[in-house]
């Protein structure tokens, strides 16, 4: 018997309480997913997931005579949000797929763990565990794939691609954070079904992708799905040159110990000139379009520090990453507040207007040039440079 790792998570305050309101004493809820997965990996857990026997309004009454706040969250697929101690867990009943278009479900509650297990995309996510003993529950050789670190469809791929597309992005986006061993019946899958991505929302599609990006092994998988033309008919913008330039990224992240960026690692994988039309296809925000674009800029003509006062230290970390320049300079800086302002150089006799927004940009520049000097020294270049418009001002003509 497999017995799942101690773990923090599962001392967490207000847990054991939960488990028992849903009558995990009597096998009527067990842990599920990712929280047993990455435990059995003694990796740290984020979400935790329990599944149950009962039915989404007894789940509701249980958590409300325990006393446990209850949010249906996805209550037409049976998911309730318990609020433990501040922090959400997510109840789901037991289901089956009763019919699938490749993007929604329509399902059915069951009592049966198997049925239930069926329905879940890959092997190493349909784990179950007791929230007592830690007892875990196999029904489709999970450990041995996780073992083998290999990414397996529950039954025959084709069919289960059919039934949700976006599990085409997920089994390379587990590729490449689990993976080490490919599954080819599901990478011959995967590719014979690429097509079918067309058919998702945008959204669905950049929310993969981006965590596909900053996994562990996105460089090889980036590669392979380029190989294998999975991006072809949602981002044809990603080639080989795009996956060549996300492995020099890579490396000049991890030669900076700079953690890796989703936005700053999909600038990589597409070309400049894309960055707009990606970004609006993908439905970003407004502040990582303008991120995504910015992020190829280059590394300027102000120095390192210049540009990570213009740009940001965000910004600037990616336009030097992306261009192989040297972070060194900026590494724990913290960019500085210009010392002078409008009202200083009001105060000197220049007029309010545009002399005075002028002059700061002048200053500015020169302050940058100069490697951000004290206060004291704005001073004296504010000086003697508003002394000489307002000498060139009162010139006889």
């Amino acid at each position: 018997m497999t017995t799942l790792p101690d773990a923090p998570w599962r001392n967490r305050v207000g847990l054991e309480q939960l488990a028992t309101a849903l009558g995990a004493q009597d096998g009527q809820a067990r842990f599920v997913g990712g929280a047993v997965r990455d435990t059995l990996l003694q990796l740290d857990v984020a979400d935790i997931d329990i599944a149950t026997s009962h039915a989404p309004t007894e789940v509701i009454a249980r958590l409300q005579d325990a006393r446990i706040k209850a949010i249906p969250t996805g209550l037409a697929h049976g998911t309730i949000t318990a609020i433990v101690e501040g922090a959400p867990v997510e109840v789901t009943t037991l289901r089956r797929d009763v019919a699938t278009d490749g993007r929604h479900a329509i399902i059915a509650y069951t009592d049966d763990w198997r049925e239930d297990a069926a329905r879940r995309d890959f092997t190493i996510n349909a784990l179950y565990a007791d929230p007592a003993t830690g007892e875990v529950f196999d029904y489709f050789g999970g450990l041995d794939d996780l073992a083998a670190r290999r990414v397996r469809f529950i039954g025959d791929p084709l069919q289960r691609i059919a039934e949700d597309h976006l599990r085409i992005l997920r089994f390379f986006r587990f590729q490449a954070r689990f993976g080490e061993a490919i599954d080819q019946a599901g990478l011959d899958a995967c590719t014979a079904r690429a097509n079918d991505l067309m058919a998702l929302s945008r959204e669905r599609i950049a929310s993969e992708v981006m965590k596909l990006l900053v996994a562990t092994g996105a460089v090889a998988v980036v590669r392979l799905m380029v190989e294998r033309g999975i991006f072809r008919a949602v981002l044809p913008e990603i080639d080989e040159a795009g996956a060549d330039r996300l492995a020099e990224l890579a490396q000049r992240e991890q030669a900076a110990g700079i953690a890796p960026d989703p936005i700053r690692r999909l600038a990589a994988v597409i070309p400049a000139a894309d960055a707009e039309s990606v970004g609006a296809r993908l439905k970003l925000s407004n502040a990582d379009r303008k991120r995504l674009i910015a992020a190829t800029a280059g590394p300027g003509e102000e120095g390192t520090r210049g540009l990570a006062y213009r740009a940001g230290i965000v910004g600037a970390t990616d336009r030097l990453l992306l261009a192989g320049g040297d972070l060194t300079a900026i590494q724990g800086w913290t960019p500085p507040t210009l010392p002078i302002n409008g009202g200083a150089l009001v105060a000197r006799g220049l007029r309010k207007g545009p002399d005075v927004a002028a002059m700061l940009r002048r200053i500015e520049t020169l302050w940058i040039n100069e490697g951000f000097p004290d206060a004291d020294r704005l001073s004296t270049v504010a000086d003697t440079l508003v002394a000489e418009v307002l000498a060139a001002q009162s010139a006889p003509e």
